[in-house]
């Protein structure tokens, strides 16, 4: 499920297609490698290396990636250029674990990280 911007409140249904998305931890390593190479993304061939994926393997995970809305690869000459571009995504998709943090118990509000 492909998704355009992040909003306020992250739906459900939109949050479990993510994590599936992520559900593997050879595309989690991928979009890791990709997080951390920035928002430039690397090459096709020096995404595999750092992330130890190659192949169709690797390009079946970034399939799966870029369905979910996380990545995009753009041919550059004769390469392909790999990115993680939701970052702001990301950001929600964590918030949406902790926004409800300590909403049925009693810790004081300092603790509450939602």
């Amino acid at each position: 499920m492909k998704h355009e911007s992040p909003s306020p409140t992250l739906d459900l249904a939109v949050a479990a297609s993510t994590f599936a998305a992520l559900g593997s931890e050879q595309r989690l390593t991928v979009l890791r490698t990709l997080v951390r190479a920035g928002p430039d993304g690397v090459t096709i061939g020096e995404l595999g290396t750092r992330a130890g994926v190659t192949g169709s393997t690797l390009t079946h995970h970034m399939k799966i990636l870029a369905q979910a809305g996380l990545v995009t690869q753009a041919r550059q000459g004769r390469q392909i250029i790999c990115a993680a571009v939701a970052y702001g995504e990301l950001r929600e998709l964590s918030q949406f674990l902790l926004r409800e943090c300590c909403a049925d118990s009693d810790c004081p509000e300092e603790h509450n990280h939602g």
